[in-house]
């Protein structure tokens, strides 16, 4: 029987949706509990039904939010890419930089991509521009910058069992694990 080629990401997704919902939940102050009624819900966070309603993030709630996805990104991105994920990789950053719920951050977001193209050849590569991006962002708000020396140590691999976080590693019983 074959493996279903998305399969690990499928489950980096997923796993990176539970996280998200978790810290969101924290952000609301509604508890999250890790479950498979949770995981089918990938990418729905909502309000409660019972009148509790949450409030809006802010823009800096929202910032560290993508920063934490972005960088938990290039940490899985792969040592050898191939020429489609150097071109999602892109393709992503873009995509922000057009989308981004904060028109001031999108607005310049494509600044600095135009200053700064994406590097996304190597996981290497992709970690150190990233880290470079957003300590330029860091420094037009006047906050610390990140030694990106470090960002291996910062943003290291997920710990994932049988290679499910590899962009290109497979597991057994996909079919049984289907989200």
């Amino acid at each position: 029987m074959s493996e279903h080629p998305l399969q690990a990401l499928f489950q980096t997704v997923a796993k990176v949706s539970n996280s998200i919902q978790a810290q969101l939940s924290n952000l609301i102050g509604q508890p999250h509990h890790s479950s498979p009624t949770t995981q089918t819900r990938l990418f729905s966070v909502s309000s409660s039904s019972k009148g509790n309603s949450a409030s809006p993030l802010t823009k800096e709630e929202l910032g560290r939010a993508t920063w934490t996805f972005l960088h938990t990104l290039a940490a899985q991105y792969p040592d050898k890419p191939t020429r489609q994920q150097k071109k999602d990789a892109k393709e992503l950053m873009s995509i922000l930089s057009r989308m981004y719920p904060c028109k001031e951050c999108a607005d310049h977001f494509q600044e600095i991509l135009r200053s700064n193209p994406v590097q996304a050849g190597s996981h290497a590569e992709f970690s150190q521009w990233l880290c470079h991006v957003h300590n330029t962002v860091n420094r037009s708000l006047s906050k610390p910058v990140f030694p990106c020396e470090r960002v291996d140590a910062r943003w290291g691999k997920l710990e994932c069992e049988q290679r499910a976080c590899d962009l290109l590693g497979l597991t057994s019983g996909f079919e049984d694990k289907m989200y």
